[in-house]
């Protein structure tokens, strides 16, 4: 019996939020394998804000997803047959799987790495903490802006995978971690169970007084996942040669116009600003060795929203535009993964 792969195709480009009716579900044979091919078993999909920015018709630092083209997106699979003397039966893989049940892979295809059957780690993990959230995290830390001891740090987007992690490098690196977050109940988790100094509800009416409050000897570093009202309110406490590493501006990734931002404090304040994308970085043995390093010695916690069912992709990205998930946000395609 021939397997059926289900794949989720861009149909039109979304306004705002995505919805179902913005692709087409396919199903259709999976192909039979030819020589130096391996079918990979998609079980986890990483959802990220990039997601949303590739289904844009607009410049950025990939083709976007053509209009009848598998939803991209980076994934762990296991690879279930194998015509290859590179992988085998069992092996696990990760990169850029798409939005669909299987993968069939050719064994000299870049950008895909083989681990071992059984990582040691929860798997989900494999794709935050461990995996590009990490990594992101790691050296934005280390290489783009990094952070001394004593200095203070702020991550917007701190209950997310990337600020999670970021929040607590800095504080491995002897940091003081201010960490920006919408509600209550995410900027008591920062403190109470991520080991952050002090958090900011982003949603205050007193925002501002609030990063104030909390940043009295200004900003040294400021890890920006957001941009719009958040970034400027940060820029407005930099110090003097302060130094910021861009990795996202989330806030805007739903709107059909780009958000003008203020970088007049760039100039008063003299900060050094740099953008950077993980896909710069191909030593991340490095990064995830640190990190893992951590997670098991207990410095550093991990925390994953698993949600289920390919067919749910368009709409549990929302999530990351809602606030509705804490950590990662993973998908799990395989029920039985």
């Amino acid at each position: 019996m021939s397997l059926i792969n289900r794949q989720l195709r861009l149909k039109t480009r979304p306004e705002g939020l995505v919805s179902r009716d913005d692709f087409e579900l396919v199903e259709q044979a999976v192909p039979e394998l030819e020589d130096g091919e391996v079918l990979v078993r998609v079980l986890y999909l990483s959802m990220d804000p990039t997601n949303r920015v590739w289904m844009r018709d607009i410049p950025q630092y990939l083709p976007p997803v053509a209009i009848g083209e598998v939803m991209r997106a980076l994934g762990l699979g296991r690879v279930v047959a194998s015509r290859s003397a590179h992988y085998a039966e069992g092996d696990l893989v990760q990169g850029v799987t798409g939005w669909q049940d299987y993968l069939v892979l050719h064994e000299d295809a870049r950008g895909y790495v083989r681990l071992p059957a059984d990582p040691g780690i929860p798997l989900p993990t494999l794709l935050g903490a461990a995996g590009m959230s990490g990594v992101t995290a790691y050296y934005g830390l280390t290489d783009i802006a990094p952070v001394q001891a004593g200095e203070t740090l702020v991550v917007s987007a701190a209950a997310g995978s990337v600020g999670s992690i970021a929040g607590q490098i800095g504080r491995i690196m002897g940091a003081r971690v201010v960490g920006i977050a919408g509600g209550a109940d995410k900027c008591r988790h920062l403190v109470d169970h991520l080991g952050f100094d002090a958090a900011v509800d982003y949603k205050s009416a007193d925002f501002k007084q609030q990063l104030k409050a909390v940043t009295p000897d200004g900003v040294h570093v400021n890890f920006e996942n957001v941009g719009g009202e958040v970034m400027r309110a940060v820029l407005s406490r930099m110090v003097i040669g302060g130094r910021v590493a861009l990795c996202g501006m989330i806030s805007g990734y739903n709107s059909a116009e780009r958000p003008g931002d203020d970088f007049s404090p760039v100039i008063m304040k003299r900060l050094s600003v740099r953008g950077f994308l993980v896909l710069d970085y191909t030593r991340t043995r490095e990064a995830v060795g640190a990190i893992t390093g951590w997670i098991r010695e207990g410095k550093l916690k991990t925390e994953e929203t698993v949600a289920e069912g390919l067919e749910n992709a368009p709409v549990v990205l929302n999530r990351l535009f809602d606030g509705s998930h804490r950590g990662k946000l993973v998908l799990r395609v395989d029920g039985q993964a």
